[in-house]
C-alpha cells in the first residue's frame, strides 16, 4: 500500500477529543492516525494573539527537532475538513506508566522520583505532586524552559512503552514574556548536563540560520528574539531555573 502524502492526502475525521479546551479531533490520513486542531476551533486567550496556537505547536516541533531529543511528535500545518490547522502523529502511550503522579504525602517514593509540591485533594487529604527522575523527562524540562511553555500539565506528557517521553499540546509557547508554568519543577537549581548544554547550543546556533528562517513563518520577530535570549540565559546560568513573576508556576488544572 502506498504511503500517503501527509500534507495533501485526504484527512478524514474519526472522533473528537472532548477534554481539550480547543477543538481537537482524531483523524486518519490513509492508515496514519493523527490529531487535528483547526485554527478556527482555537479559543481566544487574553495573553496570546488570536489564531496562533497551531503555528506555535509547529514551532515547538521544529525546535524539538533541532534539540535532537524527539520530545515533540511530528507536527505540521495543513488544510483539513475544518480549515487549516495543526496535525500531529498520534502516539499510543503505555497506560501502565505515569511520568507524573499525585500520591499521599506519606507515600512519596524515596528514589527515582522528584517532589514538586503538596496540597489537599477534593476530599481534604494531603497529597504530593511528584514526577519521575529520568533523563527523558529532564530533557523535556529543558525544552519547556527554552520554548517558554505556559501549560506543561501532567497529561501533556505521554509515557511510551520503551521509556521515551513525548510532550504534546504546545499551543501556549514562545510568548515574549516569561510564562513558564509546568509540573516539572523537581530539578530546580540542579546543574545542567553536558548533553543538555549541547542541545541548547544547537538551538542557539540554528536561530541565525535555517531554524530561524523556518520559525519566521510561525512566530513574531520579538518572540524569536526572546527565544534566543532564553537560550543564552539558560546556557550562562547552567542550571534549571526557578519560577519567576507573579503568576502561578504550575498550570491549572495540574492534569
Amino acid at each position: 500500500m502506498p504511503v500517503p502524502d501527509l500534507v495533501t492526502s485526504e484527512l478524514t475525521l474519526t472522533g473528537r477529543i472532548t477534554t481539550a479546551s480547543n477543538a481537537t479531533f482524531l483523524g486518519r490520513i490513509g492508515d496514519v492516525v493523527v490529531v487535528y486542531k483547526p485554527i478556527a476551533g482555537e479559543s481566544p486567550l487574553w495573553d496570546f494573539p488570536r489564531g496562533t496556537l497551531a503555528h506555535r505547536e509547529v514551532a515547538a516541533y521544529l525546535v524539538s527537532q533541532v534539540f535532537g531529543w524527539n520530545v515533540v511528535p511530528h507536527t505540521w500545518l495543513r488544510d483539513g475538513p475544518l480549515g487549516e490547522g495543526m496535525v500531529q502523529l498520534w502516539q499510543e502511550q503505555d497506560p501502565a506508566q505515569n511520568a507524573v503522579n499525585l500520591v499521599a504525602t506519606d507515600c512519596v517514593p524515596e528514589t527515582g522520583w522528584k517532589y514538586v509540591l503538596e496540597g489537599r485533594d477534593e476530599n481534604g487529604r494531603m497529597v504530593a505532586l511528584v514526577h519521575e527522575d529520568s533523563p527523558a523527562l529532564r530533557r523535556m524540562a529543558v525544552f519547556d524552559t527554552v520554548v517558554n511553555n505556559a501549560d506543561r500539565k501532567g497529561n501533556h506528557i505521554l509515557a511510551m512503552t520503551d521509556g521515551h517521553r513525548h510532550g504534546v499540546d504546545h499551543g501556549l509557547t514562545f510568548h515574549h514574556d516569561d510564562k513558564l508554568r509546568t509540573v516539572l519543577w523537581g530539578w530546580l537549581g540542579d546543574a545542567l548536563t553536558a548533553e543538555e548544554h549541547d542541545g541548547i547550543d544547537r538551538v542557539s546556533e540554528g536561530l541565525p540560520g535555517g531554524l530561524g528562517r523556518d520559525l519566521a513563518n510561525l512566530l513574531s520577530a520579538e518572540e524569536i528574539a526572546s527565544l534566543a535570549a532564553r537560550c543564552a540565559r539558560l546556557r550562562l546560568a547552567g542550571r534549571f531555573p526557578a519560577p519567576s513573576g507573579e503568576m502561578s508556576a504550575v498550570p491549572w488544572p495540574l492534569f
